[in-house]
């Protein structure tokens, strides 16, 4: 009478328990294992059995294939310990980003708390945690961090500047987290790293290009030695008034400077067009995104360095303006 009993219990048990390694891609952790009735000397004898597997000291798979990216998330949290979130650009891609490769699972704790090392894991250390930064408190859900949060942590934890503008503008364009919800973070919780580049770009992307193209490029231009161009110049084309960030008369040379959201929607198709018109008066078109002149400035300034110097100043005729 005993065993099937037993074995009732037994099903039960791991019906309760495979229908949570389904939801979290595969895996469980200890605990939830001992919640459902499997104790240590259980889930040893599953191990050895070869039934399960064990990816560190918190987390198990009930089979013995390779961990899915679900899987891998939920490995990294768990392996890091109480209170850590997914983080950075890996919350970022459970909220929806795509087009930005990390094999790596971000997660942060507070700082005074330790966190063993977890290969395919980098754990971050905050001073502290910002009010509501968990993006769901559902306890059956991935802790993560909120897309505003994970898109400052991630910018100011990139490898480089250039990384950095990327995650933030990919978060945006992507429509994740909007210019002023990053502002408000960023007053809140500025961080350590890259807090000036952090605050122009977020500008950058609220749509402060003009004052970036008005202002330093033509600061940019006089410390290359560069002449003097006409800023915001109004010419007419064949669809009617065409207006131009940056020209020099003489030269036949414009700059377009590109506000981050300048390629979206039908933005791209006016653009085309207007340039179009202006190559075909034999005109030489330079196109700078503001983004990338923060962080590349010397590199696009030696293009328009190179662009002045192909111009044979006296033999270009003006445009009217």
């Amino acid at each position: 009478m005993l065993r099937p009993m037993t074995n009732a219990r037994w099903t039960t048990k791991h019906e309760l328990l495979v229908g949570m390694a389904i939801r979290q891609g595969g895996v469980v952790s200890r605990r939830q294992a001992a919640q459902c009735g499997f104790d240590y000397d259980a889930v040893a004898w599953q191990l050895r059995r070869g039934r399960w597997a064990a990816h560190g000291w918190a987390t198990l798979s009930l089979d013995r294939n390779p961990l899915s990216l679900v899987a891998q998330r939920w490995r990294a949290v768990w392996e890091t310990g109480e209170g850590s979130l997914l983080d950075g650009v890996s919350a970022l891609a459970v909220a929806g980003m795509v087009g930005f490769d990390e094999s790596r699972q971000h997660v942060s704790v507070v700082h005074n708390r330790r966190a063993p090392r977890t290969s395919g894991v980098v754990v971050h250390k905050v001073i502290r945690r910002v009010d509501r930064e968990q993006a769901n408190l559902n306890a059956d859900a991935l802790p993560i961090t909120r897309p505003e949060v994970a898109a400052l942590r991630g910018a100011r934890w990139a490898v480089t500047d250039r990384q950095a503008v990327l995650i933030l503008a990919m978060a945006v364009q992507q429509r994740l987290v909007t210019p002023a919800q990053l502002a408000a973070m960023h007053r809140v919780a500025p961080g350590r790293n890259r807090r000036r580049l952090i605050k122009l770009v977020i500008g950058d992307l609220a749509g402060g290009a003009q004052s970036l193209g008005e202002l330093d490029f033509a600061a940019m231009c006089r410390r290359r030695g560069l002449p003097e161009p006409s800023r915001q110049v109004v010419v007419e084309g064949a669809r009617g008034r065409i207006y131009l960030d940056v020209r020099w008369d003489d030269y036949g040379l414009i700059v377009e400077i590109d506000g981050a959201g300048h390629r979206w929607g039908l933005a791209v198709t006016d653009d085309n067009l207007r340039m179009n018109s202006l190559v075909l008066g034999h005109e030489l078109v330079l196109r700078i995104d503001v983004l990338g002149l923060r962080i590349m400035g010397d590199e696009f300034m030696n293009q328009v360095a190179q662009g002045l110097s192909s111009r044979d100043r006296r033999q270009r005729p003006r445009l009217a303006s």
